[in-house]
């Protein structure tokens, strides 16, 4: 028998009873949904496509602020699921970065009544853990490395004795005993998403799951476990990553101010430093209801679905909104350079400062970018790759490492054996130069828009993909219907548009290289 996970008897009841009701061993695959059959739309535009999407979007808010989007499509009985908060790594402070990362890691370790068998009990040495681990930290501040040592031994015995009162992942095993699939999250250094998928008749099951990990969460289980997951996590994707490495120290060379310099999964020290209390905090800050959307895309229906969530969602208290990132990175007037000589084969990488979603220009930068580096039409693979050789891969893109505030368009590539990150640059050099002195022809434009749309529907063919673009853009942007008017935008680019903003953007001051080079060789300018 499944627990109660409520403490108004209200829920609890309501949840017995959907959880009583379960098909047994009912799962199936998801399955792409489709508003409307593609092949059935006129030749050369999709926007009778996408009108007959919006057509089907519903939209509310709640009294607290959090905000729903939802597109009934009874094609398949399932129904995706994206919880979005609009809030990533650049919103930490310095200090604690790796903070939003962190908190997706708990958010999936239960509630008060969720993962625990006596939550009392087991409060009791979770708060006892945290103390410890300030008595443990003090102690070697201090110097007293025996102290130390006596008290990680009583923090052992104290973690295994909690755990004695965990359900290890009863989350995860609540959402697959019933059907759903994908299970997962996200943290980016814009956003943090919660993401699944449920039978069509599981639709207050995952409201209740969904809203009371986000309502009565704990912070403290496995926290110290984890910590040690996520440090694990940094060493391999960036400690012993040659481009990861290389990646950490680009931003924090191309940003000086703006806290995209900041890796999302957080500097080292960081991370070993935040207790459960900083995690709250951030919880605290960044998750109130108005800067929650959630999406919700399949074989739903609008009416119910908004009275279970003012039932279980309602429940939010109303906080004042997250402060926005009030930092401006000051415009870039010098070329800057950061060499790596590492343990790997050489990269060269060129990164241009742009501004953010919200510019008249964003669709021009996206156009530059899949002109420069989408694919094997590109322009950087046929000329680095494929004519002159100079590298194993060249791509790129646009919009990093986030694109909420002004952010950079990143250009890459791997160096051929036998040739040099210099020759690589030359060659990268003469298609960023081309591209602001040769107008674009308008077969290679239409090209692009036409890869941009074709984007734009492989994302609009399943539930998921709908459903986090239209909670991506709700946030970003203050409304799911930019993502559509985005394309007629992209439609209007010109030739002289592309010239324009390449000229204004690919300029010496305003670019900063990045090398690696081998451990054995000199770095050269």
């Amino acid at each position: 028998m499944i627990k109660n996970y409520f403490k108004s008897s209200h829920l609890k009841n309501r949840l017995l009873s959907i959880v009583c009701l379960s098909i047994l061993s009912w799962s199936f695959l998801l399955s792409p949904v489709q508003a409307q059959a593609l092949t059935d739309r006129p030749t050369g535009t999709i926007q009778p496509y996408l009108d007959r999407v919006s057509d089907r979007v519903n939209e509310f808010t709640l009294d607290n602020g959090m905000k729903f989007i939802v597109l009934e499509d009874d094609k398949a009985p399932v129904v995706s699921f994206v919880t979005y908060i609009n809030a990533g790594g650049v919103d930490e402070t310095i200090g604690k970065t790796g903070a939003a990362h962190f908190l997706e890691h708990l958010a999936f370790k239960g509630t008060t009544t969720i993962g625990t068998t006596d939550y009392e009990a087991e409060k009791q040495l979770l708060e006892r853990l945290e103390a410890l681990a300030a008595e443990i930290k003090a102690a070697r501040s201090a110097g007293e490395e025996e102290k130390a040592l006596q008290l990680q031994a009583e923090f052992a015995e104290t973690e295994a004795a909690a755990a004695e009162y965990i359900n290890q992942n009863e989350f995860g095993q609540i959402v697959d005993r019933e059907g759903g699939v994908g299970l997962n999250a996200a943290t980016s250094a814009d956003y943090t998403i919660y993401f699944y998928s449920f039978p069509a008749n599981k639709v207050e099951l995952w409201m209740a799951l969904e809203s009371e990990r986000f309502f009565d969460p704990v912070f403290r289980r496995d926290f110290y476990k984890e910590q040690e997951v996520i440090l694990e996590e940094r060493r391999l994707r960036t400690d012993n990553s040659p481009i990861g490495k290389m990646i950490e120290e680009f931003l924090d060379t191309s940003f000086t101010s703006h806290p995209y310099r900041q890796p999302v999964i957080g500097y080292e020290e960081d991370i070993r430093n935040l207790t459960p209390q900083d995690i709250s905090d951030f919880f605290k800050t960044y998750y109130p209801p108005s800067n929650i959307t959630v999406a919700v895309v399949g074989d739903v229906n609008t009416e119910n679905f908004k009275e279970l969530a003012e039932a279980y969602f309602g429940r939010y208290e109303s906080s004042e909104h997250p402060p926005q990132v009030a930092i401006v990175e000051p415009p870039q007037t010098a070329e800057r350079e950061i060499t790596l000589n590492l343990a790997s084969q050489p990269w060269y990488l060129e990164g241009y400062h742009r501004p953010g979603l919200d510019h008249p220009d964003h669709v021009v930068y996206d156009i530059i970018s899949r002109l420069l580096s989408d694919g094997r039409t590109s322009r950087l693979y046929k000329s680095l790759v494929q004519e002159k050789q100079v590298a194993l891969s060249a791509q790129g893109f646009s919009g990093f490492p986030g694109d909420r505030y002004p952010n950079l368009v990143l250009l890459y590539a791997l160096t051929a054996p036998e040739r040099s990150v210099d020759e690589v640059a030359t060659a990268l050099g003469a298609e960023i130069t081309r591209i602001k002195t040769e107008p674009v022809s308008a077969q290679e434009l239409e090209r692009v828009k036409t890869q941009a749309k074709a984007e734009l529907l492989r994302s609009l063919n399943s539930n998921m993909g709908m459903a986090r673009l239209f909670a991506e853009y709700e946030a970003k942007t203050g409304s799911w219907r930019t993502l559509f008017s985005q394309l007629t935008a992209l439609e209007a680019v010109t030739a002289e548009d592309v010239q324009r903003v390449a000229q204004k953007t690919f300029t010496t001051e305003n670019r900063t290289i990045g090398r690696i080079l081998p451990l054995e060789t000199e770095a050269t300018n």
